[in-house]
């Protein structure tokens, strides 16, 4: 027996539900992943003299969007560092970031171009003072308890042997 085919305007209105509650689920899974901090990203070991950093690495559009949001505490030898394809302006806020942090921005060779200190929970953007494709986030104040300014220089990870 063949049946029928539904009318135009029955199958628009099931594709069209559908995507509603497709959309809903990718909502909510989005929102669910940003209620828990991203801990299992693959890190990288940095260092700027002697002062040694373990950095998480967040190099996909969704980890870079998320970075360290809803951490409630971080070792003072940890941050993340943010990977970016091509150099240009980076700009930070900390909407949903619960942490004071400072971003440094950073050239190809790990030079410092400048420090962002950041406050938690705040949609001030803090932006590169020219473009770059590196940015480090530590704990406010790390960078300044160890005198490091712009023109210090980080090594290891990406920046090694270059």
């Amino acid at each position: 027996m063949v049946r029928p085919l539904a009318p135009f305007s029955t199958l628009s209105s099931l594709l069209t539900q559908g995507l509603a509650a497709l959309a809903l689920v990718a909502g909510a899974c989005s929102a669910a992943a940003q209620d828990a901090p991203q801990l299992n990203l693959p890190r990288t070991e940095l260092a700027v003299g002697m002062h040694r950093i373990e950095a998480q690495v967040a190099r996909t559009p969704g980890q870079r969007q998320v970075g360290l949001m809803m951490r409630r505490d971080m070792p003072s030898h940890e941050g993340m560092l943010f990977v970016f394809e091509q150099p240009a302006i980076q700009c930070f806020w900390m909407k949903n970031t619960l942490l004071p942090l400072t971003a440094a921005f950073l050239e190809d060779d790990g030079t410092i171009v400048n420090l962002a200190d950041m406050q938690p929970q705040s949609e001030d953007s803090h932006c590169s003072a020219r473009p770059v494709r590196y940015v480090l986030e530590m704990n406010q104040g790390w960078f300044r308890q160890r005198g490091l300014k712009a023109g210090a220089r980080l090594t290891g990870g990406p920046f090694a042997a270059r």
